[in-house]
């Protein structure tokens, strides 16, 4: 069995001097996110990548100056709809990189997401046929 290694490994800082001051650690790899939280009690979150639909970079003042950003993530995972990796450094590139893993995972596994035009779910059966008529 293959261990997936991690393409990123960050901390959850803090918005003043950027210091690690957390028990938050992001990990994210070509197949998965995995969030670990706490200290004593320890909470692990694990989102596969081709289950991140969409991928949002926010930055406030404070972060902007220390060179932080919080990522949010937007998932089709029932337990974690939105995922975010807080106060994290080089948040530009691991959003870049969340996009095109997301993407990646998705054509491996063959998984598309159906688009809804005119109030109705389409897919790509539907649209050829749409096409075929006209």
């Amino acid at each position: 069995m293959a261990v997936n290694s991690y393409q990123y490994v960050e901390s959850r800082r803090t918005k003043f001097l950027a210091l690690p001051l957390y028990f938050t650690k992001y990990s994210i790899g070509a197949e998965k996110l995995n969030i670990r939280r706490g200290f004593l009690n320890i909470t692990e979150d694990d989102t596969y990548m081709y289950k991140v639909q969409d991928v949002r970079l926010s930055r406030s003042l404070m972060e902007r100056i220390f060179g932080l950003g919080t990522i949010i993530c937007y998932t089709g995972d029932t337990t974690d709809p939105k995922l975010e990796l807080k106060s994290v450094k080089h948040s530009g590139e691991i959003k870049e990189y969340l996009i095109q893993a997301s993407e990646e995972a998705r054509l491996r596994r063959r998984t598309r997401y159906n688009l809804e035009v005119g109030g109705e779910a389409m897919d790509d059966e539907d649209y050829d046929m749409d096409a075929e008529e006209s």
